[in-house]
């Protein structure tokens, strides 16, 4: 059998011919025209800006008449165009197509100035005419079958359309080019392979990319949250910045060493992202790993399927009914979550209080003899929530001061600290203390000797400056 020959028309020799019936877009076995308006218009900014298109392959029947065998619809779609009155959307990217506009010069001679139309809401008789020209003269290339009849022709649409087209999360990642390397690096973390539970499906059709770009949405723009995947993906190719891709793939590290069998089902494809934004919050309270999986561990088994919300809602009964991506249901999702964290951290730290002299001494009992007598649960609440912000001052999260044991003691100190209005001196002082400084077993000892040390630090006229 020859070979297959090449066939250049002009696209308005072409759209005649199709529309004739020379070239014949109606075989049997032809899907119909399937396209959406994003798919026309950039067709139509492909040959406005002189591009590449395919070519399109025919059958040729002994009778030269020819059936399109792969390029249906980007001809349907060029038609509707050229012939239908079909008007460019609004949403369309790359809107200002340059040409060159012929004017008259001051001698009365044509001349050529470079020059930008915006195609938005237009239809192709509202083009100028050199746009006009420059589509109908567009070079349309085909490849033609010859000696086909119609089993033939249906043997090659078969072929010639035996792919899969992109889905909605593998189109989305084309527009966040800026940090696709990053993120295709990040979906081949042990995170994604062992510690999480996604299927080979869910990684073949771009699931794992959409919950990267979630998470680092969800982490660091959730004032700005899109809920559609392309444009979280544009959001953050305009946004993001190196050092959150760099924290991500940080916390999957961690995330590596402490997800066991028994809760790596929570990290699935609808809820990844909450928990992964969970985790980037616990990152900042200084304490071990460990904890956060045994958080996840109660959460699954004692607390997902009791514990309600402040409007009476079970975790899963949230945004029923609504989309599980809207940014109230997420708001509500993760205070719920980083309640529930917080109150269980909380009650860990009680059991876990320092020992002094055969008994348990809290930071409130430290508070209440050192620096105010009437100290409340709710005060202590607030200390521990300003303690968590001062630690972040200490780049080692693994620090003996961040240590569970030293605990009391650094609370009431932030106590003292917020009582006198001197937190943000409070920070300065401490990565040079915990250093430098000393730590004692007896809790009570150790806030009288970080205090000692945090007053000559305040009093001294440079700190004061």
């Amino acid at each position: 059998m020859a070979r297959p020959r090449k066939q250049t028309y002009t696209l308005d020799m072409y759209l005649k011919k199709n529309k004739k019936g020379d070239i014949d877009n109606n075989a049997d076995v032809q899907r119909n025209f399937a396209w959406n308006n994003e798919q026309i218009n950039e067709l139509i900014v492909t040959v406005l800006t002189d591009d590449y298109i395919p070519p399109i392959i025919l059958g040729e029947e002994e009778n030269s008449k020819l059936h399109i065998v792969d390029g249906g619809c980007r001809t349907a779609a060029l038609r509707k165009f050229r012939e239908g009155n079909y008007k460019i959307t609004s949403s369309i990217e790359n809107a200002l197509i340059p040409y060159k506009k012929k004017v008259i010069g001051s001698n009365g001679k044509v001349v050529y100035e470079d020059s930008l139309f915006d195609i938005k809401n237009k239809t192709y008789e509202k083009l100028p005419e050199e746009l006009r020209e420059k589509f109908d003269e567009y070079q349309i290339e085909t490849v033609i079958h010859e000696c086909c009849d119609g089993s033939r022709i249906s043997g090659y649409i078969k072929r010639y359309n035996n792919h899969v087209a992109m889905n909605t999360d593998q189109r989305a990642f084309t527009y966040i080019d800026k940090f696709a390397g990053r993120i295709r690096q990040i979906a081949e973390s042990r995170f994604f392979l062992e510690s999480s539970s996604y299927s080979e499906k869910d990684r073949a059709k771009g699931g794992v990319e959409r919950i990267i770009v979630e998470s680092l949405m969800c982490m660091n723009h959730f004032a700005d949250w899109k809920k559609q995947p392309k444009a979280i993906c544009q959001y953050l190719n305009d946004h993001a910045s190196d050092v959150e891709f760099e924290n991500f793939a940080a916390y999957l590290r961690r995330l590596e060493g402490i997800i066991t069998e028994d809760i790596r089902d929570i990290f699935n494809k609808k809820d990844s992202f909450l928990f992964l934004t969970l985790f980037g919050k616990f990152a900042g309270l200084g304490l071990k790993d460990a904890q956060f999986a045994a958080f996840l561990g109660n959460f699954k088994e004692n607390l997902r399927p009791v514990r309600r919300n402040k409007k009476g809602l079970l975790f899963d009964e949230i945004g029923k009914g609504l989309s599980t991506k809207d940014k109230p249901v997420i708001a509500d999702k993760l205070e719920m979550l980083e309640g529930l964290m917080t109150e269980f951290l909380q009650a860990g730290r009680k059991k876990k209080a320092a020992c002094v002299n055969g008994r348990k001494v809290t930071s409130k009992e430290i508070i209440a003899e050192y620096v105010d007598k009437g100290v409340t649960d709710e005060d202590v609440e607030l200390y521990e929530i300003v303690a968590n912000d001062i630690s972040e001052a200490i780049e080692d999260i693994d620090s003996a001061f961040l240590a569970d044991e030293n605990r009391p003691s650094f609370v009431a100190l932030v106590g003292y600290a917020v009582k006198k209005d001197t937190e943000g001196l409070l920070k300065k002082w401490l990565p040079g203390f915990e250093k430098n400084g000393k730590r004692i077993r007896n809790q009570r000892q150790n806030y009288l000797h970080m205090k000692e040390a945090f007053e000559k630090f305040a009093n001294t006229k440079g700190a004061c400056q």
